[in-house]
């Protein structure tokens, strides 16, 4: 440890998933670094979801989305503004690894932590660092995240301390849930089709299950596959209408979750409720797996380099399986 370090920058941007796995390093550093302030530097629209994360003293955040879409260097003006206002830190690390984060961090200070050329997309962004981590690209997200934070700071974050984590958000809102049943919650949507399990197959998954089923929904066609499922199986309810916040304490309340490879998917592992995560277009690497967290993946492969968001082979993973693996949480505690 570096007992000089009293101010601590994260630098990871987007996207909603990536930030909740990225969370876990927070109690890591404070264990370390207990009197340390730590500030996270975030695109605006994923905020939210940080502002009960555990560890965590301030979010400060930018809006590049919306100076790429506008393309006003205004913008750009007024954000390296805001950046340069807070560049107070001992040391800054870059989680994300693009050349747009690296530039932020940069901004930041001049001792800038994060990947080496040959760990990471864009190996440019390794040119704004002052130190690096090299960890290929292939290994599993968290454990990136984990290392990189873990050299920058001199500390062990080792893969027994991921497993044994607390929950890396606070609960604030409270839900009457029934205790008869299991409370069983499903993510339905994706940032793209090919990620989404079909309606029929999750209505089908409720039927067998015959637990108390909330479907999570967040924009209106989700509304309306949500609706649909609950209209083909009576053990299916629309989950309320959430925050991101809500939305964290909402699947804390859960016995299991089962989902699409997306951020609120992401939230059941980093709240330690057993969940299924069903993978078709991408692979185990993005997910957090423990004895209680399963990736189920299609047939397919996978190139990482390369995503085919083509790829609808998701609907190819059995519902059997699933069935399979649900029960054993419920029931079993594997």
């Amino acid at each position: 440890m570096n007992q000089d370090i009293k101010k601590i920058a994260i630098v990871r941007l987007s996207a909603l998933g990536d930030i909740v796995n990225s969370a876990v390093v927070l109690q890591f550093i404070r264990q370390n670094y207990p009197h340390a302030t730590v500030t996270w530097i975030v695109e605006e629209a994923f905020s939210a979801v940080l502002q009960n994360a555990k560890y965590l003293d301030t979010v400060h955040t930018v809006n590049l989305k919306k100076f790429k879409k506008e393309k006003s260097f205004w913008l750009l003006k007024e954000e390296y503004k805001k950046l340069k206002a807070i560049a107070h830190f001992d040391i800054v690390i870059d989680m994300q690894g693009l050349i747009k984060s690296a530039i932020v961090a940069r901004i930041l200070g001049k001792n800038t932590h994060g990947f080496d050329k040959n760990s990471t997309r864009e190996s440019l962004a390794s040119f704004f660092y002052k130190t690096n981590t090299a960890i290929a690209y292939e290994e599993n997200v968290i454990s990136r995240n984990a290392k990189v934070v873990a050299d920058a700071l001199n500390i062990s974050i080792t893969q027994n301390m991921l497993e044994k984590k607390e929950p890396i958000f606070s609960i604030t809102t409270n839900f009457s849930l029934q205790k008869e049943k299991k409370n069983i919650a499903f993510v339905i949507g994706a940032s793209w089709p090919s990620k989404i399990y079909p309606k029929e197959k999750i209505a089908d998954i409720c039927n067998h299950l015959q637990e108390e089923s909330y479907i999570i929904w967040g924009n209106q066609k989700e509304y309306e596959d949500a609706r649909w499922i609950c209209e083909h199986s009576k053990y299916a309810k629309m989950a309320p209408k959430l925050t991101l916040d809500e939305l964290v304490s909402f699947i804390s309340h859960m016995d299991l979750l089962i989902g699409n490879d997306t951020g609120p998917t992401h939230m059941a592992w980093a709240q330690n409720i057993p969940s299924i995560t069903l993978l078709g277009p991408t692979t185990r690497r993005m997910i957090g797996e423990t004895s209680k967290n399963i990736g189920i993946k299609s047939p397919s492969e996978v190139n990482i380099l390369k995503i085919d968001k083509t790829d609808h082979s998701i609907k190819d993973i059995q519902i059997s399986e699933i069935i399979h693996i649900a029960k054993e949480l419920l029931y079993n505690g594997i």
